[in-house]
């Protein structure tokens, strides 16, 4: 009777055990294509902060930001986004005009943290005439998947500047693959629009004869053109390191401003978890700074003031005020000079 016992109480420990062990929380954070950076961000979040929040979480690819707006609001279990700050602000100017379902999906939606900035390339063949952004206006461009953040930036930042929409005729909206091949072969388009930031991994794993196929386009700050886009947008620099197999030399670009978002969630254990994932994205920042994707190195701990119709998710802010007020203070991370990369101090 007594070994009887015994075992059923070990048996019973051992249930309660590993019903803790599938205690995690079984959610979703959507990103952008496979080949993106977005994807990679999340693929970290999912490896350094999600464990320590008890929640395991899926990473999903998506057709950018538009489509990720919506599946947050409605698609079950996913509790994180990766969105762009034009495509959001979008969704916003469209609810205060009386678009009633921009306004059912973005009003809920709430800011973690602000991430980095995205770069935005205009890539031309090599033989064309067009050598500036500035010079795009009413050629064939492709802008990606309908409902990408691609497809939202390319089509502002040209309304932007030449203060006209890209003509229908004009516009196309396949992947940035499908788009690459036919400006290269039969030449039905001029420009291919991509966004990501560097070292976006289509263009890394590019080979050297690309040259001789595919040039990027410069933006020209200075340009009249381009003022009113910066309105927006923020000037940028793709670095020749990221791409040595395209670039010769630092090329002048555009950026957009990447965020991770969340819903307004009000009940638990959902908002438990969440503040768990706070204060776990606070502890594990330096990790995902040394071990986790090279844009994480660009990305600042903190909670800037946002945007006029923007807030902050309150439960995980408080989290990341408290962590970050009593975070030892720790040297920036940057990038690896060529120097240090030669003494193998980093990589």
């Amino acid at each position: 009777m007594a070994s009887q016992l015994i075992v059923t109480l070990l048996a019973a420990v051992l249930c309660l055990g590993s019903g803790g062990a599938l205690a995690a929380a079984q959610f979703k954070i959507v990103t952008a294509s496979a080949r993106g950076t977005y994807i990679q961000i999340g693929r970290d979040i999912a490896k350094f902060v999600a464990p320590d929040a008890d929640i395991e979480l899926e990473v999903l690819p998506s057709a950018g930001s538009a489509e990720n707006v919506q599946r947050m609001r409605y698609e079950p279990g996913v509790k994180f986004a990766m969105v762009q700050s034009d495509v959001y602000q979008a969704f916003l100017d469209e609810a205060a005009s009386g678009n009633t379902e921009a306004g059912a999906m973005i009003r809920p939606l709430r800011v973690i943290i602000p991430l980095y900035n995205e770069e935005i390339y205009f890539v031309a063949r090599s033989d064309s005439t067009l050598n500036f952004v500035h010079d795009i206006k009413d050629a064939k461009l492709n802008v990606g998947p309908l409902r990408s953040g691609t497809a939202m930036s390319a089509t502002t930042i040209y309304r932007q500047m030449f203060g006209a929409p890209v003509a229908d005729a004009n516009l196309s909206f396949l992947t940035n693959e499908e788009a690459l091949v036919k400006l290269i072969s039969d030449k039905s388009l001029d420009v291919v629009v991509m966004v990501a930031g560097q070292p976006f991994k289509l263009l890394v794993d590019m080979k050297p004869e690309a040259r001789q196929l595919i040039k990027l386009l410069k933006f020209d700050p200075n340009h009249p053109a381009s003022a009113a886009a910066l309105k927006t947008y923020f000037p940028a620099t793709v670095r020749a390191t990221s791409y040595p197999n395209l670039l010769q030399e630092d090329l002048p670009s555009v950026a957009v401003k990447a965020f991770l978002v969340t819903f307004d969630y009000t009940r638990d254990p959902t908002v438990g978890h969440l503040s768990k994932f706070a204060r776990s994205l606070c502890q594990n920042f330096a990790r995902l700074q040394t071990e986790g994707h090279p844009k994480w190195r660009e990305v600042e701990l903190a909670l800037p003031e946002l945007g006029r119709g923007w807030s902050y998710y309150q439960p995980m802010a408080r989290q990341l005020r408290s962590c970050i007020a009593n975070r030892p203070a720790v040297k920036p991370v940057t990038a690896c000079a060529q120097q240090e990369r030669i003494l193998g101090l980093c990589k």
